[in-house]
């Protein structure tokens, strides 16, 4: 995540948004510093509870397909592994970022990803904010073909950089962003074997943390025509939450897409939430152009960011491994592919509210 967000809300504000917000739901649906090692050869309404008022959630086998359907094994081991003390933080341009970048092209590939226009990873050039000299970064792609319509695309988006090293400490940025990085090769592995009617695209960005420049390359040099691009699903901080409480931020620019997320919400064990997308928020609070869904959304393209509100490592060296939580992670990433399976499903709708023919 490249920009400040604000701190969570106390017990008592985030219990009368609740309140607030249950109205407004039906109306919606029909842990410590680490040291580098050696470098190796509102005036606003209240964002909006879409879980149905009075609703039992059901996690049985339904017209989504049954729960559990992401490797727990898998999922944790792909977190732990780019928040490991080898990465050194994955900072774009450095031996840290290509360790990251290897792993990701190596589990790709073992996955089974097809590659995107024949390629597995796109370079691209930037100047960082405030610097001189340019920088490489490295987007890498996976593609999962759809059944019904292979040339058109949901492009699953999460950042693999972090911060890097400062002061001697690593940023190890496990939930800022190993966790969505870990999360989209989990989804494309359950796509693999239940093929979407979209075909969906995999992107592990670079250089989020230096301005969205991994997203802004893609947008600028697109792998399929971007008016062949449905929408986009961003992942970014979704591993660390001690409410149950995960974001969809984007129904307020596109409401034809709050449907899906409230179905979606009936069926989850935690809290999904809209909210954090309204021009009228106090600074930070407008999450719209935090991510990498911004570029995304500045070309027309719909997105649905799913995030979690700050906790006490945000752009910390204390964002480890070890102070995830994992049965919110297991479940937001579980909560996440049922939104992307109602995308799916519901692609000549997102078409029809964008004016676009089918």
């Amino acid at each position: 995540m490249s920009h400040w967000r604000f701190a969570p809300r106390s017990l008592e504000s985030r219990s009368s948004a609740m309140l607030a917000a249950l109205s407004l739901a039906l109306v919606l649906l029909p842990g410590c510093a680490r040291t580098a090692p050696a470098a190796p050869a509102e005036a606003a309404a209240p964002p909006a509870l879409v879980q149905p008022a009075g609703a039992t959630p059901t996690h049985a086998a339904d017209t989504i397909g049954a729960r559990e359907r992401i490797d727990r094994a898998a999922l944790i081991e792909g977190i732990r592994t780019l928040a490991h003390d080898s990465m050194e933080g994955r900072e774009t341009g450095t031996p840290g970022a290509e360790r990251a970048r290897r792993y990701l092209v190596d589990r790709f590939d073992a996955l089974g990803f097809a590659t995107v226009d024949g390629d597995r990873t796109r370079n691209f050039t930037f100047t960082p904010r405030g610097g001189s000299e340019p920088l490489e970064g490295v987007n890498v792609l996976g593609l999962v073909p759809g059944t019904d319509y292979p040339d058109r695309y949901i492009v699953v988006t999460a950042h693999y950089d972090h911060l890097g090293v400062r002061n001697g400490e690593i940023y190890n940025g496990a939930d800022d962003n190993a966790s969505g990085t870990s999360a989209i090769m989990a989804i494309g592995r359950w796509l693999q074997s239940n093929p979407p009617r979209h075909s969906v695209i995999l992107a592990a960005l670079d250089a989020e943390e230096k301005g969205l420049q991994g997203a802004r390359a893609f947008i600028a040099d697109p792998p399929v025509p971007l008016s062949q691009v449905l929408m986009n699903v961003n992942l970014d901080m979704v591993s660390r939450n001690t409410a149950d409480e995960l974001y969809a931020a984007g129904t307020y620019h596109y409401p034809f897409l709050a449907p899906m997320v409230a179905e979606a919400a009936g069926r989850s064990r935690i809290s999904l939430l809209m909210g954090h997308d309204r021009p009228d928020l106090p600074p930070g609070d407008d999450w719209t152009m935090s991510s990498d869904h911004g570029p995304f959304h500045q070309a027309g393209i719909p997105f649905l960011y799913f995030g979690v509100e700050d906790h006490p490592g945000y752009h910390n060296p204390t964002d480890v491994f070890e102070d995830i939580t994992p049965e919110f992670y297991l479940e937001a990433v579980e909560t996440i592919l049922d939104v992307l399976r109602l995308l799916d499903q519901g692609g000549e709708r997102i078409l029809e509210a964008r004016g676009q023919p089918d």
